[in-house]
């Protein structure tokens, strides 16, 4: 799963900060407090409310952060003082929890969230002028500082005796979620341990640390370790150009080659695809499958940090409180029980398997129309699903870029966005920037005003001298400023993307998949942007439970599923012409295409990923177990998929990864409402409705009860079934596997 900068909760860990980053520049030590400070700080303080980016170095960032993480840390010992004395002095009247905890602390948290957004935005914007070690400092030290209150036990008792307290009519719904915001975070964080069990979580904390670093660390250099140098050109030839060029030795030597394949998954990815040698691929799909295994050598083997893991996972669940990992996990995430989430991925499981049956019959079949002789298995697939997906409906992904030029792509995302939710996006010029590619635009409220109610900037072609590259994400979106009525702030964000640059007189021509990336951060960007809560702890995507977060923007992708939407996005390039009726049909087919077998894999990670954290047996023995339930295939003796599996053993995923899906699913539901909205001719009363709870109330509300105020219920997964075009309702349920 892809690295979001959305809102200040999507923090970065050492373990996922970026994979496969180009490093620049050099790095500056300085004071972590660092000297006074002119009274005009360009992070902070400029005439026109925004940063000078031009003026911004690493210096200032880390001392700037020094000093504001430093008043942070006052701020909060100061109210906890304040705190001990009230509750020693007789008879005098309780703390308001926010006048008294939650205002002090925004006054000086939000100043420091904006230096910590710059250096974000220079960091991907202009890694020469933020390189990474740079960035950490700063990213490490801000985070430690805003953790700090909630590891306060004054403040935790104080609200505590709020939350306890028989008259809470007073504190609105967003001042509620704030409170169980601070009380939720401080137990997460262990604050209700006692004190013989503070060694105890530190311990396991500590070594947590360790296992997960040891188990990225194996993981990079199994990547790096193997590679593989392709020289029949013949091999190559159904590779685009673009793909070519990026795997080929010689930039000079791009269409002969040789080509070097490697095991980054954008390149595993990629060349299944396109690879017709079936050695070939069965080649690079062992070696990616056991790397990291006992079957690829012991010094880089990971079964023994994955089985650590879980098991110090187990035990700080334990210790805070909850029966297992995964039950601890459901305390931030929207779905809310095990027993839920569970329900809802047997489900959609319930409808995936039947259809991938007969997708993968179907895809046999074409297969050995083909020429193909045999039975395909799991790493066949990816080659006949494109080559099936271009000849039964036409779909080619390169010749489709023609007709996505990005000046059109953005113009018509801007339009549609403006009809749907009511605002207005001006371009300013005149703005300081970190680069002459980027834009600034003004969002105004079509109905209240000529302010503008947030500003964003686009960074949105490739620079190879200059920005993070990252294979197979092209997109961020940063929180730079969060709305704050207590700070007087108004949101500023900004859209980092690495599409190709124009080049000779022709404009940026775009794949559909970068179409959809442009289009998802721009639904997180909305988010951010149109939120309207008052506290910048609960602003936009901040608080928003992780299986929600992605909501906002797969909604902004499901209107590519409209007709209309593709042709107002749409034009060639040189000619003007519109999209031919053909070529839409063929990019809506490319939705359904195979969605069962998409799906089913899907499945397949989220409930290993969930039976890891619940259970105690071996990891093989649970791998077994689930595999045959969503696959065609049988499981290879060696495949070791588990071993490498980052995101959720070195990353922050752990008994998470299903979060994409819960917000896909989510998102189907919220798009159908549109769909038939569109019939009547009230898309407009939709897309306000859509504006008014889920980019308005942020964190501020619990994404149910946004989802109720929305559709009037809580959400299905017949929508996601719909639009998958998988939903058969006489399908029965699948049995589940026999205990052994």
């Amino acid at each position: 799963m892809a690295t979001s900068f959305c809102g200040k909760r999507l923090l970065l860990t050492r373990f996922n900060l970026l994979a496969n980053q180009k490093r620049h520049g050099y790095i500056v030590l300085v004071p972590e407090i660092g000297e006074d400070l002119p009274e005009r700080n360009p992070l902070t303080k400029t005439e026109n409310g925004l940063p000078e980016f031009n003026s911004v170095t690493i210096e200032r960032c880390v001392g700037t952060i020094g000093q504001q993480t430093a008043g942070v840390e006052r701020s909060v010992k100061a109210i906890e003082e304040k705190i001990t004395a009230a509750a020693a002095a007789d008879g005098a009247p309780g703390l308001d929890p926010i006048k008294d905890i939650f205002v002090p602390i925004e006054t000086v948290s939000v100043p420091l969230e904006t230096t910590w957004g710059v250096a974000k935005t220079l960091y991907l914007g202009n890694s020469s002028k933020m390189p990474t070690k740079s960035y950490m400092t700063i990213h490490e030290r801000a985070r430690s500082a805003r953790s700090r209150k909630f590891n306060s036990l004054p403040i935790y008792r104080a609200l505590k005796a709020v939350e306890s307290a028989a008259d809470k009519r007073k504190y609105s719904s967003e001042e509620k979620r704030l409170i169980n915001k601070y009380l939720l975070e401080s137990k997460l964080n262990g604050i209700e341990v006692t004190d013989s069990g503070q060694d105890e979580l530190k311990e396991i904390l500590i070594n947590l640390g360790k296992e997960r670093s040891k188990f990225h660390g194996k993981r990079e250099v199994a990547v790096k370790k193997f590679t593989h140098i392709v020289k029949d050109a013949e091999i190559m030839q159904e590779f685009p150009p673009s793909l070519l060029q990026a795997l080929a030795i010689d930039q000079a030597q791009v269409v002969k080659g040789p080509w070097k394949i490697t095991l980054q998954p954008f390149v595993v990815q990629n060349f299944l695809e396109y690879c017709p040698d079936r050695t070939q691929r069965w080649n690079l799909w062992q070696a990616d499958t056991r790397k990291c295994s006992n079957f690829s050598g012991k010094g880089l083997e990971n079964s023994t940090h994955l089985e650590t893991i879980r098991s110090l996972r187990k035990r700080q669940a334990k210790l805070l409180g909850f029966e297992s990992f995964a039950h601890m996990s459901m305390q931030t995430k929207m779905v809310g029980s095990v027993e839920q989430l569970q329900g809802t991925l047997d489900e959609l499981l319930r409808y995936a398997r039947p259809a991938l049956d007969d997708e993968m019959a179907a895809l046999e079949q074409f297969a050995g129309e083909n020429g193909y002789k045999g039975v395909l298995d799991v790493y066949d697939v990816p080659y006949w699903k494109r080559r099936q997906l271009s000849e039964l409906h036409q779909y080619d992904k390169e010749a489709l870029r023609e007709y996505f030029p990005m000046p059109k792509v953005l113009s018509g995302l801007f339009l549609l966005s403006e009809a749907l939710f009511g605002i207005r996006i001006v371009e300013r010029s005149g703005v300081d920037t970190w680069h002459e590619d980027v834009r600034f635009y003004d969002i105004f409220d079509s109905e209240k005003g000529a302010e503008p109610i947030a500003g964003f900037y686009t960074d949105l072609y490739s620079r190879e001298d200059e920005k993070i590259s990252v294979a197979g994400n092209n997109g961020w979106m940063v929180g730079i400023v969060n709305r704050s009525v207590v700070a007087g702030e108004k949101p500023l964000a900004a859209l980092i993307c690495n599409f190709p640059a124009p080049l000779y007189g022709k404009p940026s021509l775009l794949t559909l998949d970068d179409v959809q990336i442009l289009f998802h951060k721009f639904g997180h960007a909305l988010q951010h942007m149109l939120t309207e809560t008052h506290y910048s702890e609960v602003a936009g995507l901040s608080n928003v439970e992780w299986d929600a977060v992605e909501i906002s923007g797969f909604v902004l992708t499901s209107l590519l599923r409209d007709s209309d939407v593709i042709r107002s996005i749409s034009s060639h390039y040189g000619s003007g012409e519109t999209l031919p009726d053909a070529l839409i049909q063929s990019i809506q087919k490319r939705c359904t295409h195979l969605a069962g077998y998409d799906l089913c894999r899907e499945l397949y990670f989220a409930n290993l990923d969930l039976e890891l954290h619940l259970r105690t047996d071996y990891w093989l023995d649970i791998v077994k177990k689930l595999y045959p339930l969503y696959h065609t295939f049988p499981l290879d003796k060696k495949d070791s998929h588990p071993c490498s599996m980052t995101t959720i053993f070195s990353g922050d995923w752990g008994a998470a990864y299903y979060s994409r899906l819960w917000s896909r699913m989510v998102a189907a539901d919220v798009y159908k409402a549109f769909a038939d909205a569109k019939n009547k001719n009230q898309e407009a009363e939709v897309g306000r409705r859509f504006r008014d709870t889920f980019l308005a109330r942020g964190g501020g509300c619990h994404p149910s009860e946004v989802f109720r105020q929305f559709r009037g219920r809580d959400p299905a997964p017949k929508a996601l079934l719909q639009e998958l075009g998988i939903y058969q309702p006489a399908h029965a349920p699948v049995p589940k596997p026999k205990e052994e």
